[in-house]
């Protein structure tokens, strides 16, 4: 399998190059990437678990899917593409906001994203792709709030830095 190039950006997430997404990681390169909130009519939020295999964060638990944009690809369509990958169904999304963050790794990789925040609609089961998906679940926003700050090490660091950030963003309510 060819490993995807990831879009350099700066911090206007202005395009200035590509790079291999390990290389980006290892480095710690700042890049352009998605987050995608994907609710039900009860509006409780689909979670995913992180495969196993995954080489940063395996089984943590974080939003319904994210990745990077490829070049030339739009925020919306990323994700849309990425969430029939990993979680097997499609949904309209819309673009609520954006952040820059880095988070190191104990296993020397660093994310360093311009993260775009999308969020979606589906009231189906998912259909996961083992390869990027451990486990799936719905739960309510209070719930995740509230067991982020009991198990903060159950979850992905960008997932609660939108959280404690971002929170009025995500809640459609």
């Amino acid at each position: 399998m060819i490993e995807e190039n990831v879009v350099l950006v700066n911090e206007n997430d202005e395009p200035i190059g590509l790079m291999p997404k390990l290389e980006a990681h290892e480095k710690g390169v700042l890049h352009r990437a998605f987050s995608v909130f994907v609710f039900n009519e009860k509006n409780e939020l689909m979670l995913q678990q992180r495969a196993l295999s995954k080489y940063h964060t395996p089984g943590l638990w974080t939003n319904t899917c994210c990745s990077h944009q490829r070049d030339g690809e739009s925020n919306l369509d990323a994700g849309r593409r990425r969430l029939e990958e990993e979680m097997g169904f499609v949904s309209d999304l819309e673009e609520k906001t954006s952040f820059m963050y880095k988070s190191p790794f104990e296993n020397g990789l660093t994310e360093h994203e311009f993260d775009h925040i999308l969020v979606g609609h589906y009231n189906g089961e998912p259909n996961i792709n083992p390869d990027e998906v451990a486990n799936w679940k719905w739960m309510t926003l209070e719930d995740v709030k509230a067991d982020i700050k009991l198990n903060p090490d159950s979850y992905t660091s960008w997932f609660k830095i939108i959280f404690d950030k971002f929170y009025d963003f995500i809640n459609i309510s």
